[in-house]
């Protein structure tokens, strides 16, 4: 029998990726029974994870008293977006000296998943792969206290990225990618630093079109699933 602790931390890290890689859609519904029957576990480790990710503002609860994934705003946006222009590139400056061939060969890979995800229309792997080439970088530097940050607000943002993969202009955040893998291979700080702002201004561009592309109602309470 696993310990209760153990099994609750093993659920919120679940959870807590699924939302960073945006697996589940703005204003869906987080039914904690038809989370329990698919990971197999009881409902009070699944409530105490929900409970948690409520504190740390990845859900919210309705009025109805149901769990949901927060709305993204355009303030909350704006904020978020700042975090990470700030955090990204500081994090992988700062792991840039624990890079090793391995890592950068994995890094590779993602990038070439992400491409392979457009020709099959597959947001899913492009979100899990865009994902895993940032914090396969960011977490080679062991920090205790900047990724945590970092993945915090990923977490608020990463359900509303996934509308980025619909929109046609999506070629040059794969080249930010390209940019990024070379500043790595020839050790150059400030180039890796300019290849993370500029993916970042990348995203920032493509969400507000979206955002912008949509009415307030829509951008509060947007549709079920989508």
């Amino acid at each position: 029998m696993r310990d209760i602790s153990t099994l609750h931390q093993q659920i919120y890290q679940t959870l807590r990726e699924q939302l960073i890689s945006g697996q589940f859609a703005p204003g869906t519904n987080i039914n904690a029974r038809d989370i329990s029957q698919t990971m197999d576990v009881g409902l009070m480790p699944v409530r105490g994870a929900i409970t948690r990710l409520v504190g740390e503002r990845a859900l919210e609860v309705q009025r109805n008293g149901r769990f949901c994934v927060p709305a993204l705003t355009r303030d909350r946006f704006d904020e978020l977006m700042q975090a990470r222009r700030q955090l990204e590139p500081l994090c992988a400056m700062r792991a840039l000296p624990f890079m090793t061939p391995e890592k950068i060969a994995e890094m590779e890979a993602c990038d070439q998943r992400m491409n392979h995800s457009y020709t099959t229309g597959d947001a899913g792997v492009y979100m899990q792969q865009n994902y895993q080439f940032h914090f396969t970088l960011y977490r080679s530097g062991a920090s205790e206290v900047l990724v945590p940050l970092l993945e915090s607000v990923w977490m608020q943002f990463g359900p509303f990225m996934r509308s980025v993969f619909k929109m046609e202009e999506k070629s040059d955040i794969v080249d930010k990618h390209q940019m990024t893998l070379e500043a790595i291979r020839r050790n150059d700080a400030e180039a890796l630093g300019l290849a993370i702002r500029a993916d970042i201004a990348d995203g920032v561009h493509l969400l507000k079109q979206t955002l912008d592309d949509r009415p307030d109602e829509a951008v509060h309470n947007p549709e079920r699933g989508h």
